[in-house]
């Protein structure tokens, strides 16, 4: 017989409801707490917040045609429209088939030697920086990944446009305002965040019609372009319709520029600063950097496997701060979840967060371990109990893209640099609603010994 999942206690439903508007997180942390299963009521509208691998698994790949992208990423369409993002069915598919080429992995290792060549000008920009005052090191991160999705995804160099990151900071923000009023407060309303996503708005149009207009221009029939952008580009030449295609064209693009950068950075920034806070797990990185490239040189594709270490490092800091912290879903029809019924209209929260965190799946969750991932540990642990590039058919296309170049520039930072949290700045703060780094990463940049 199924029952309906437990709710707060009458006491904890005030501060629950609270966190919903003003600390998401917070919210997902404290349902957490209280079971594994929790709905919440809010009149007519129910949530249910899900955290065991067996109820990821049913929600985001066994039933995941039930399961439509849900609160937050409604609210983003406003910028991203139907980007591979925020699409849903036959035509999610088509964008999905349509890219998916290009990111084969036999692509994406031939994209090794542009990774290499970007991460080691990250290396040389901040050993430039040596010993004159903090640096950026969140800025320079994001710029690499722009560097490198141009490169990889889009034949076309991105350094011109550099107010790209700042544009998605304010659409992030607006999504989050939303989410908040439930889009009750129109675009125009003079506030400070409507009035930056506005602006942001129209600088990621002009952004993207640029962007267009320069890679057709540079496309011949029949040139055999295989990147990311040129198969969105033949897509939107064979619409039906010419203005549904071009209109496609630019949400796409949108969702591309978001996706394929601002993850990776927020991956490596994490990264950094965990090695930073932890030597003695930085020392482990640095020697096998110098183990496996000799001074001077740059990884090719085949020393991604050899970086074992060094690539343990990365999915702990995916685990404690993964790129993709909550995946909201609305229930198309009725379910049932771990003997749980979940009518049809309902939100339901998957937390990799939480997930990552819970105490039944990983011995003492908030410590920063990196062994966990060493092969014979990870082979007992739950397919699903590990989730930072989402799960089941909507799984990021771009995480083995996305994997190389952290491991790429974590080892050659590493090997090369010592890198120091600014005193006062030891305690990075999770941002509301947020995992992703706000305000920068001000660290001091020495040589290695």
């Amino acid at each position: 017989m199924s029952v309906r999942p437990p709710g707060p206690p009458v006491w904890a439903l005030p501060g629950l409801l609270r966190k919903l508007a003003v600390d998401r997180l917070g919210m997902m942390r404290d349902a957490a707490a209280l079971s594994d299963a929790v709905r919440v009521s809010m009149g007519p509208k129910k949530m249910y917040i899900f955290n065991r691998p067996d109820y990821a698994k049913h929600v985001l790949a066994d039933n995941a045609a039930n399961y439509h992208k849900g609160i937050g990423l409604v609210e983003s369409r406003k910028v991203l429209g139907d980007g591979l993002l925020t699409s849903e069915g036959e035509l999610w598919r088509a964008q999905r088939r349509n890219v998916q080429p290009a990111f084969k992995p036999g692509r994406i290792a031939a994209q090794a030697g542009a990774v290499a060549e970007e991460s080691a000008r990250l290396v040389e920009l901040l050993a430039a920086r040596a010993g004159a005052g903090p640096v950026d090191v969140l800025r320079e991160v994001t710029g690499l990944t722009l560097g490198v999705l141009g490169r990889t995804l889009m034949d076309t160099a991105l350094d011109r446009y550099d107010g790209i990151a700042h544009a998605f900071e304010a659409v992030q923000d607006q999504a989050m305002f939303d989410m908040v009023t439930q889009g009750l407060v129109p675009t125009w309303v003079p506030l400070g965040t409507q009035r930056r996503f506005r602006r942001a708005r129209r600088e990621l149009t002009r952004t993207v019609t640029g962007l267009v207009a320069d890679r057709s221009a540079r496309m011949t029939e029949g040139d055999g372009a295989d990147d990311a952008f040129a198969r969105m580009i033949l897509a939107a030449r064979e619409h039906g319709d010419p203005a549904a295609g071009r209109r496609l064209l630019q949400e796409e693009l949108v969702t591309l520029l978001l996706a394929g950068h601002e993850t990776t950075a927020s991956t490596l920034g994490w990264t950094l600063l965990l090695l930073a806070r932890h030597p003695h797990i930085r020392d482990l990185v640095r020697e096998e950097a110098r183990s496996v490239l000799a001074a001077g040189r740059v990884p090719e594709a085949e020393d991604l496997h050899k970086l074992t270490y060094t690539t343990q490092t990365v999915q702990e800091a995916m685990r404690l701060y993964p790129p993709v912290w909550i995946l909201p879903r609305v229930a198309q029809s009725d379910d049932v979840v771990g003997g749980f019924p979940v009518p049809a209209g309902a939100d339901v929260l998957i937390c990799p967060y939480t997930l990552h965190r819970h105490p039944d799946l990983w011995e003492e969750p908030e410590r920063y371990d990196p062994g966990r991932f060493d092969p014979s540990r990870v082979a007992n642990r739950p397919r699903y109990a590990y989730i930072p590039f989402g799960a089941g058919p909507r799984f990021c296309v771009g995480s083995n893209l996305g994997m190389m170049e952290a491991v790429f520039v974590t080892a050659l930072v590493t090997r090369d640099l010592d890198l120091a949290v600014l005193p006062g700045h030891e305690a990075v703060a999770e941002p509301m609603m947020s995992l992703r780094m706000r305000g920068g990463l001000p660290m001091t940049v020495r040589p290695a010994d």
